[in-house]
């Protein structure tokens, strides 16, 4: 992981079996990621941008070639391995908030620090913390039922970050979102990255979205039809 590289794709195929046959969902990736970027996968509908992420994010392993994330090799680690990986490493931020319905807000946040056996104190400090990060401290004892769509994603950028990863996966996280929650929830994503040298990587087709990236793998039959470094954003 050279010149600040956190993650390198090299030579990395996906095949998936279907029937009788298989399904070839990547072909030949090879990219590298740098500490801190804000990157996006762009592509239709089955262009393996989910393929790749779930890779990265330690979730898959190649079919070939090597996946190094922080310098682990995806398709060499065990599960206990990978679990560690995501539990202390990678955030996930998807299209469905995924938030446990019987527990508060503060609870769902805290959730992904329970796997670490960080101490109470400590962890109600983390915890506050990511909620004032997204605007949500005063909401850490409300439900999920009481939250609209985009205090929701909020919710979900909290339990992300809470951690304070190297790398959090975004997979489609506008697709239920309105425009003004969208460049909100992509505001905050932004000052994140920018604060605290997280490394965002996305998934997808929104041009919302698109504008905040700073940098755009275009993805087309499972190979990657363009790198497109983006030297202006509109963010409008």
């Amino acid at each position: 992981m050279k010149n600040g590289s956190i993650i390198s794709i090299k030579n990395v195929t996906k095949r998936f079996p279907v029937g009788e046959g298989e399904f070839t969902a990547l072909k030949n990736i090879n990219l590298e990621f740098q500490r801190g970027e804000f990157a996006g996968l762009v592509g239709p509908s089955g262009s393996g941008k989910t393929t790749l992420l779930n890779i990265i994010g330690s979730l898959d392993s190649p079919t070939e070639g090597d996946a190094l994330v922080l310098g682990k090799n995806i398709s060499k680690l065990s599960h206990k391995e990978s679990a560690l990986l995501r539990n202390k490493h990678i955030g996930f931020i998807f299209q469905v908030y995924n938030l446990l319905p019987v527990y508060t807000v503060y609870e769902n946040v805290e959730f992904a620090l329970l796997l670490q056996n960080i101490p109470k104190a400590q962890r109600q400090k983390m915890v506050m913390e990511a909620l004032e990060w997204v605007g949500l401290a005063s909401m850490a004892d409300k439900k999920p039922d009481k939250l609209s769509g985009g205090e929701g994603q909020r919710v979900a950028i909290a339990r992300a970050m809470v951690k304070k990863p190297e790398i959090v996966i975004a997979d489609e996280p506008s697709a239920n979102l309105d425009a003004a929650n969208t460049h909100a929830i992509l505001k905050t994503m932004r000052e994140l990255n920018e604060n605290l040298g997280t490394t965002f990587l996305f998934s997808t087709h929104d041009e919302k979205v698109m504008g905040y990236l700073d940098r755009i793998v275009h993805l087309r039959d499972g190979a990657v039809e363009e790198d497109e470094i983006i030297k202006s954003k509109t963010q409008s």
